[in-house]
């Protein structure tokens, strides 16, 4: 019998370390330790052992003890959930070493389950009414200005059109600009800075918040007129996003800032792959736009690192949306031409302090960050 299993699977690839037994024994291991959690002479029942078992797809070296293991599991064990999804791709053995998911690839019945980002890249554009060219966006920040102060930012960078003005990850509900004040007054300064110029640019207050706090500041933010929101899943959760990306009353875009998840990347022989967790999951979950660190900025990043977070966002995964890789932290404007040749036109700039640093005006700052890449 084999009790509902139908026999289709979804493949992880895993990097191992070590040499070809040790690598055998974790390939061996995830299949257990992801599955029944249980020693394989514990399980007696067949169809356990047939169907809900990891299964070893292939085993081959891709470097001096380095290993490159794909591993199956039966659809059925996921139950269609974001959140065991997750606990199987990488639950227990997070908490070993030498293990590092690489990659995911989901058949088309477990992917019609996710419905994705609700704009994804091409619903972005549509929605800012930019068709080709790259986006622009920058933070409001320093954290203790007050409210009125970063509203006051922020029709100043939606004067010359940048498109996405959003808080910085740090603002939160400070008394010195507390969350509905600051979303109230930084959508409307965006607002008037369009009306007076016909421009389109948006502002996306940060909802990252306690659990249960984050539906409610994402329906406050579009009431005030928001036209986007910025959330951190490593804090919030992946699932976070994914309801919001997923509900009907909320219809906003969301871009995922990477606080709190750096150390599942740091490190090449355990945690996630920039490509897994930055583009596949992030997708999965909802994002419309994911932000991370370029590379020769303030973090460690190589410039391979991000091309893999590019091919993360836009690798084909069936229903599931493509979405703009957002390059960030520390870039300033003398390296737009190098970003430019290197991201092309589906890409969100972010510059934060670099867009503020150029010279004290901050209108012609904004008008040089649109020439450099627009003139490309």
């Amino acid at each position: 019998m084999s009790f509902g299993f139908m026999g289709e699977r979804f493949v992880a690839t895993y990097r191992l370390t070590g040499n070809e037994r040790d690598a055998r024994a974790k390939a061996e291991d995830i299949c257990l330790e992801q599955t029944v959690e249980l020693p394989d002479a514990l399980v007696t029942q067949n169809y356990i052992r047939e169907h809900v078992f990891g299964r070893i797809e292939s085993l081959e070296p891709s470097a001096e003890n380095i290993f490159t293991a794909r591993i199956s599991f039966a659809v059925e064990i996921v139950a269609g959930e974001l959140t065991q999804l997750l606990n199987v791709l990488f639950g227990n053995i997070s908490l070993k070493p030498g293990i590092r998911l690489e990659k995911f690839e989901l058949p088309p019945s477990m992917l019609e389950k996710f419905r994705g980002p609700r704009y994804g890249r091409a619903g972005l554009r549509e929605r800012l009414k930019i068709p080709e060219r790259p986006l622009f966006c920058t933070a409001l920040k320093p954290m203790g200005l007050l409210a009125r102060e970063l509203a006051e930012l922020a029709y100043q960078f939606a004067l010359d059109g940048i498109d996405i003005i959003k808080d910085d990850h740090g603002l939160a509900e400070q008394h010195t600009a507390e969350f509905n004040e600051r979303v109230e007054r930084c959508a409307q300064a965006v607002a008037r800075a369009n009306q007076e110029t016909g421009g389109s640019s948006i502002y996306a207050p940060n909802i990252t918040a306690p659990s249960g706090y984050e539906y409610g500041s994402a329906l406050e933010a579009k009431r005030h007129g928001a036209g986007a929101v910025l959330l951190c899943p490593g804090i919030a959760g992946l699932s976070v996003m994914q309801m919001l990306a997923n509900d009907t009353d909320f219809d906003l875009p969301i871009l995922a800032h990477p606080a709190f998840q750096g150390s599942f990347v740091t490190s090449p022989d355990n945690g996630i792959s920039h490509f897994c967790l930055f583009g596949q999951l992030n997708r999965l979950a909802g994002a419309d736009a994911a932000i991370f660190p370029n590379f020769g900025g303030r973090f460690s990043f190589s410039q391979d690192e991000c091309h893999a977070i590019v091919n993360g966002c836009n690798v084909e995964m069936g229903n599931i949306a493509p979405i703009f890789p957002t390059p960030a932290g520390g870039m300033n404007l003398e390296r737009v031409p190098e970003m430019r040749a290197m991201y092309g036109r589906d890409v969100i700039f972010l510059i934060g302090a670099g867009l503020r640093s150029h010279s004290s005006d901050l209108v012609a700052n904004c008008r040089y960050f649109r020439e450099l890449v627009e003139k490309m």
